[in-house]
């Protein structure tokens, strides 16, 4: 193999790698989930759609009511519309969720790994921003805004981000769109102090230059999903 045609196939290789990384185009009108199927998939198998009806992408979500903070110790709520909930999405690449914050409220640092997620103020104020991947110059840069009411922020796909409520005696209320049917969550904090088995402490006090004791009291607390 010649160098130019190595790097040819490389770089086609680099090109369809980045194509299939993210949700595949549907190649029908609809492929509604059938989660029944014991058939394994990246997503799910189609249900038949001669058996597919208008229920199938429809939701009784009631987006529109409020939604319960008084149980999260981060003080938000996140309800997901995904494909779990709404079978129709399945192949689409999208989903929806609304969060509802308490004042002073937060969706805490966390990351969408198979999604860029768009968020819109529906009430409040939100102090909002993203980190992004570690650069050249070994920085990691945040970009940050304030979001009143009818604002608009986007956060690119898989790097970490959050949403803070900066006042203290009036909730917020956000909707945000995801580009995939499943975006996932990765929160921070849950994932590196809350995982199952728990990361030795001897890693994390080396990564977080800190001592043992700091790190065996932050794994003995309880960490919580704020998705419901």
């Amino acid at each position: 193999m010649t160098a130019s045609t190595f790097l040819l196939v490389a770089f086609l290789a680099l090109v369809t790698s980045q194509a299939i990384a993210s949700d595949p185009s549907p190649l029908q009108d609809f492929c509604v989930a059938d989660k029944d199927s014991p058939v394994k998939v990246n997503g799910f198998v189609c249900k038949d759609p001669m058996a597919v009806n208008a229920d199938d992408f429809f939701k009784a979500a009631k987006l529109d009511q409020p939604r319960d903070t008084t149980k999260s110790k981060v003080g938000s709520n996140v309800t997901l519309i995904n494909v779990m909930q709404l079978p129709g999405l399945n192949t689409l690449g999208i989903s929806l969720a609304r969060i509802d914050y308490a004042p002073l409220g937060q969706n805490p640092p966390h990351t969408h790994p198979r999604a860029t997620e768009i968020l819109t103020v529906l009430e409040g104020t939100l102090y909002v921003g993203f980190v992004t991947s570690n650069q050249a110059d070994r920085s990691n840069k945040l970009f940050a805004k304030v979001l009143n009411k009818g604002d608009v922020f986007v956060f690119p796909q898989g790097l970490i981000h959050f949403q803070f409520n900066p006042v203290h005696d009036k909730p917020a209320v956000a909707l945000a769109a995801l580009s995939s049917q499943n975006p996932g969550a990765i929160t921070i904090a849950n994932a590196v102090f809350g995982s199952k088995p728990p990361i030795s402490d001897d890693v994390l006090a080396k990564a977080f230059q800190v001592q043992k004791g700091t790190i065996d009291w932050l794994q003995a607390q309880f960490w919580e999903n704020n998705h419901y």
